[in-house]
């Protein structure tokens, strides 16, 4: 089980990396404009649309692999054994005070009620 999650981990970093990278080299919308105008569009290596048809369909592969990852590892996550529970179900109940009067009195006094600093 821990050896699936640590590969799960392991290839969403890798997506995660790799789509901010895509990220970071696609074009924004404003771009666009410059290219209608002829500034470079035919010398790029995908040619003129391509690359933004590529980068786009990459970056939503590489973002569909990540929230898979995410979901498996959440899954993973929750995932518990048959015979464990949880560590608040096992930790032992606070103490009863000794008698009612020892509580009471403190109770009784207006200086015990104010807290020191």
């Amino acid at each position: 089980m821990s050896y699936m999650v640590t590969v799960i981990l392991t290839v969403q970093m890798v997506s995660a990396v790799a789509m901010i990278g895509l990220i970071l080299i696609q074009h924004g919308k404003g771009a666009d404009m410059g290219a209608a105008f002829g500034s470079g569009g035919s010398g790029s290596l995908f040619g003129a649309s391509g690359s933004a048809n590529f980068l786009s369909r990459t970056t939503a592969v590489l973002a569909t692999v990540f929230f898979v990852c995410t979901l498996a590892l959440a899954y993973f996550g929750n995932l518990h054994p048959a015979g464990t529970s949880s560590v608040l179900d096992s930790a032992a109940a606070p103490a009863a005070p000794a008698s009612a009067a020892a509580s009471a009195a403190p109770a009784a006094s207006g200086a015990a009620q104010i807290p020191a600093n």
